[in-house]
């Protein structure tokens, strides 16, 4: 006769293998179906469970939406370049030397809020948010900081401009803590700088553009005018202001404000229409040994202007971004 102690355990090895037994049954008929369900205490094998499909947090059908309905509304506003304002100014904060977000600064979307706002270089950009706001409620999911520089892009193509290749799936900072401080932003004057091509290389470089990368950039004043309430630069109105269209006057830089072409630098090469604005910084990149190569060469040829603009575009469009999961994404 089998002692108590030995029956029983005979039967809870009896149980083990009745149960493995099982088990083993019902892995090989889930394995067919293709949905293993592990039990606890099972080992997990790379085949046996097919991995998660990757969750898109970046909401393309929005972006493409909200793309396509910008380049109408902004052009039926003639808001081009304050639009394209907001966006080189919220990028513009970007310090290459700094590597943590947000503290680096870059296309954030923090411009929206009042500490950044409120810096001297972004007077007048209230304006900006507020046509922009729109079109934040229509598309949610579209982040201020992608809806900012998608609306750049935007004016630009719409202004007769290069089509950019952008990318999308831009994170925001969340508060006023991820401001920038101020100064950070290239002033139409040279101020402590040696001369003003110093100035425009101190402040580009440290968003880490070259010479070349400063000129062609620098070609986007072909759009838009000064103001003298905001800059405190040009005069109140000229014969290519004065009308409008939109809000009316200020001082431009190419007569055809509102359309994007190489004007600027052929304007600025010629210098023969006093009712056009050149600061310090415009004129030096004719008078720059470094910069006027790339002057010339963008007042000679459209085409290489657009060409290079448009890499030049998306590069500062880029700068010190935090991208969101699965991002960043093309439309």
């Amino acid at each position: 006769q089998i002692p108590g102690s030995l029956r029983v355990h005979n039967h809870i090895l009896i149980n083990i293998w009745c149960e493995c037994t099982l088990i083993n049954k019902m892995q090989a008929m889930q394995k067919m179906q293709g949905k293993v369900q592990m039990r606890p205490g099972m080992q997990r094998t790379a085949a046996a469970v097919p991995r998660p499909t990757r969750v898109q947090a970046v909401n393309k059908e929005q972006l493409a939406g909200a793309y396509t309905e910008l380049k109408n509304y902004i052009q039926s506003k003639y808001c081009n370049p304050i639009i394209i304002r907001l966006a080189w100014h919220d990028a513009g904060t970007y310090d290459c030397t700094k590597t943590e977000f947000p503290q680096r600064g870059g296309a954030n979307g923090a411009i929206r809020f009042q500490p950044e706002l409120s810096h001297g270089h972004n007077a007048g950009l209230q304006v900006a948010l507020a046509l922009l706001k729109p079109m934040k409620a229509k598309y949610p999911d579209v982040s201020h900081a992608d809806l900012f520089q998608m609306a750049s892009a935007a004016a630009i193509e719409a202004a007769g401009g290069p089509k950019i290749d952008m990318q999308y799936g831009r994170k925001d900072v969340t508060d006023e803590q991820g401001c920038a401080q101020d100064g950070l932003l290239p002033a139409p004057m040279h101020g402590s700088s040696a001369t003003a091509a110093d100035h425009i290389r101190k402040v580009f470089n440290r968003m880490g553009f070259n010479d070349q990368e400063i000129v062609v950039l620098s070609g986007a004043h072909t759009l838009g005018r000064v103001r003298k309430d905001r800059s405190g630069l040009g005069v109140d109105e000229t014969k290519y202001t004065k009308d409008g269209p939109g809000l009316k006057g200020g001082t431009s830089w190419t007569p055809d404000w509102l359309n994007f072409n190489n004007s600027y630098f052929t304007e600025l090469k010629a210098r023969r229409d006093a009712d056009l604005i050149v600061m310090d910084t415009d004129a030096c990149i004719f008078e720059d040994e470094g910069f006027r190569p790339w002057a010339e060469k963008y007042a000679a040829d459209q085409d290489a202007f657009f060409a290079d603009y448009a890499v030049a575009h998306k590069k500062l469009s880029e700068l010190g971004v935090e991208w969101d999961e699965g991002a960043p994404v093309t439309i």
